[in-house]
């Protein structure tokens, strides 16, 4: 039998795409990984354990119904009274002022980043902005209550000495690198074909940002606009030290306001009883505000899921 005939009728062994022998490092590797997934996972459990059985004790002598319909907040007054709204709408008030700056000025610094900004100025400008992010809220804060508050004074606004103006405008400055550098790295990941396709039909520059790059980049700037609401709604220092501590039901930003996370930082500092229903309060305000925050997560992963673009 010739040696042709040998190798035409021979069948090719199947093709091994694992590896025979198992590598330790990379199962070192995997478990290390995992590892760090169930940390977070165990962190955000115990979160909601360490909120949920104080919350209940608490809705157990107070109404869910008076904590969420009352108008009044008082907890530490005789008589005490429990109504979470001014909390709430002292939270969005300060929340949407911060939105405010935020947001416009964050997605116009990602546009400059992205689009017009030359390589050079792109590297000075971004871990400028990104230094922003590093500074401590409480530095914030200080610098609303001691200079924006005055500044608001001799612009000619009858402001008070704590407002949530003040406070709400500095957190907005605060969270524009958070915006800036989330969606100029969306608009970054935007194909050049794409510019060069709208360049080709003749658009101009702004239409080309305005127009092509930010659609494109959508999912990636709603990400950052939600984590950006998110921190504002979270924030403690900046709100605790500018915008006062009066709850109360007002959409008047020159008045003073207090927001959820103030209430928590000021109450939570040791004067109430351990046990007592005032300090249950501090657990149930802190489960609400989770509850809000998660909303506002799983909100922004089905926009992001809905607006995203999968390019080649």
């Amino acid at each position: 039998m010739a040696t042709s005939d040998l190798t035409a009728g021979a069948q090719p062994g199947p093709i091994r795409l694992r590896a025979e022998r198992r590598r330790i490092g990379e199962d070192v590797v995997k478990a290390v990984l995992a590892l760090c997934a169930l940390v977070s996972v165990a962190t955000t459990v115990g979160i909601v354990v360490a909120l949920v059985e104080p919350s209940l004790e608490f809705f157990r002598e107070i109404s869910v119904v008076d904590f969420f319909s009352g108008d009044r907040w008082a907890p530490l007054f005789t008589p005490p009274s429990f109504g979470v709204q001014p909390l709430l709408v002292g939270t969005l008030t300060v929340t949407f002022w911060a939105c405010v700056v935020a947001l416009p000025f964050g997605l116009g610094a990602a546009i400059y980043l992205s689009e017009y900004a030359p390589p050079r100025v792109r590297g000075a400008l971004k871990p400028a902005l990104e230094v922003l992010a590093g500074i401590p809220t409480v530095v914030y804060g200080f610098f609303a209550l001691t200079f924006f508050t005055p500044l608001l004074g001799d612009l000619g606004l009858e402001v008070g000495i704590f407002n949530v103006l003040s406070a709400g405008l500095v957190m907005g400055v605060m969270l524009i690198p958070t915006v800036a550098s989330i969606s100029e790295d969306a608009m970054t990941a935007v194909p050049q074909e794409l510019r060069d396709g709208a360049y080709g039909l003749g658009a101009s520059r702004l239409q080309v940002a305005t127009r092509i790059v930010v659609p494109a980049a959508i999912s990636g700037i709603v990400a950052s606009y939600v984590l950006a609401i998110s921190r504002a709604v979270g924030e403690t220092m900046i709100v605790l030290i500018a915008a006062g501590g009066l709850a109360q039901i007002t959409f008047d930003p020159r008045e003073p306001a207090q927001t959820m996370t103030a209430f928590i930082g000021a109450t939570g500092l040791g004067d109430v009883p351990t046990g007592s229903i005032e300090y249950k309060t501090i657990f149930a305000v802190g489960l609400t505000l989770f509850v809000l925050t998660f909303a506002m997560n799983m909100l922004s992963i089905r926009l992001v899921r809905r607006f995203r673009e999968v390019y080649e």
